[in-house]
């Protein structure tokens, strides 16, 4: 993965790697709820995107439903919109005391590593990575978003017991990836864009950093992923260790770039909603063209989603995303 990082960032065009594989429904006829809960199903929809796309990486769905899941919380499915949780499972320190930690393969979890190690074994051209929840976010679908910000300035004893159990099963999720076959995680934490900077590190930084310590190595690549309003947590994020990361559209790329240390790569961000699935293909190109103008000095920049892109997006659109990163490269780059 060192390997395929320095090729991103020597490559003579720019590149792109995109959050994306819902859009894999339209090539394969499958339903939503068949991608969040056939391993099978959710493979063919990588495949289908990477035997198509020049994706610098497949990468499997953002499904911050998942790992809840695994701890017990009730899940709502849908033909029409990702997985959600229903409702909080844990309302106090009695609660958080005695919350189990699963195993990898509870719930769908076990789908999910199929899907992975399927890809793994038959995409051969690029590197494959997994997607996860982060500590902070999935302690906040347990204990509820709202709640869990409130409780980690009255009870941070709590907060962190809740965050420790958290990392704990990460952790295991992120090793049974990597022995999968996977190249990498994604790490989505995107409700610690919602913190403080010295509370995003205390809260969710150091806690990403012991999966990053526990799993990144040569071969085996973490990016981490905030799609909040992250201007004033880049340090924070960089202090994971994480070798990519990635920004979402609520911030400007012009403002983050300065930021990364260049030997980490930036991955970031055209909209996912906004651009790729409520535009059209004529501003989808004209969003991505302005973007790569504007990290043009960037080598360690890889054009991205801002987040996972979202189903029902226009196919057209994720055309024209890739027509406009070919078309800037053939006659705008130097």
């Amino acid at each position: 993965m060192k390997e395929w990082t320095h090729s991103l960032m020597s490559a003579g065009e720019r590149m792109a790697m995109p959050i994306m594989t819902y859009p894999g429904l339209y090539f394969t006829g499958k339903k939503i709820p068949d991608l969040v809960t056939r391993g099978e199903d959710h493979f063919l929809c990588i495949k289908a995107l990477a035997d198509r796309y020049p994706s610098a990486a497949a990468v499997s769905v953002m499904d911050l439903s998942l790992e809840a899941e695994a701890f017990g919380a009730s899940i709502a499915l849908s033909d029409d919109d990702v997985p959600t949780v229903r409702e909080r499972l844990v309302n106090d320190r009695a609660g958080i005391d005695a919350l189990a930690v699963p195993e990898p393969g509870k719930g769908r979890t076990k789908e999910y590593l199929k899907a992975a190690s399927l890809a793994a074994q038959n995409i051969a051209d690029k590197p494959v990575f997994a997607g996860m929840i982060g500590p902070y976010s999935l302690a906040g679908r347990l204990f509820d978003i709202s709640e869990f910000m409130v409780n980690v300035l009255i009870d941070p004893e709590g907060s962190h017991a809740l965050l420790a159990k958290c990392t704990a099963f990460l952790k295991k999720y992120a090793l049974a990836y990597k022995a999968a076959g996977c190249n990498g995680v994604v790490i989505a934490e995107p409700a610690a864009g919602l913190l403080a900077e010295d509370t995003c590190h205390e809260f969710s930084s150091k806690y990403v950093k012991e999966i990053v310590d526990e799993v990144q190595d040569e071969y085996f690549m973490v990016i981490l992923h905030n799609c909040g309003n992250t201007r004033e947590l880049v340090s924070s994020m960089a202090s994971t260790g994480a070798a990519g990361l990635h920004f979402g559209n609520a911030v400007n790329m012009e403002e983050i770039l300065p930021q990364v240390p260049s030997d980490r790569l930036a991955f970031g961000n055209i909209d996912p909603s906004g651009v790729f699935r409520n535009g059209n293909p004529a501003t989808v190109k004209e969003a991505v063209k302005t973007l790569l103008a504007k990290t043009a000095s960037y080598r360690n920049y890889v054009l991205s989603s801002g987040c996972d892109v979202p189903p029902h997006t226009p196919i057209e659109n994720v055309n024209a995303f890739y027509e406009a990163l070919q078309e800037y490269n053939r006659f705008f780059r130097k």
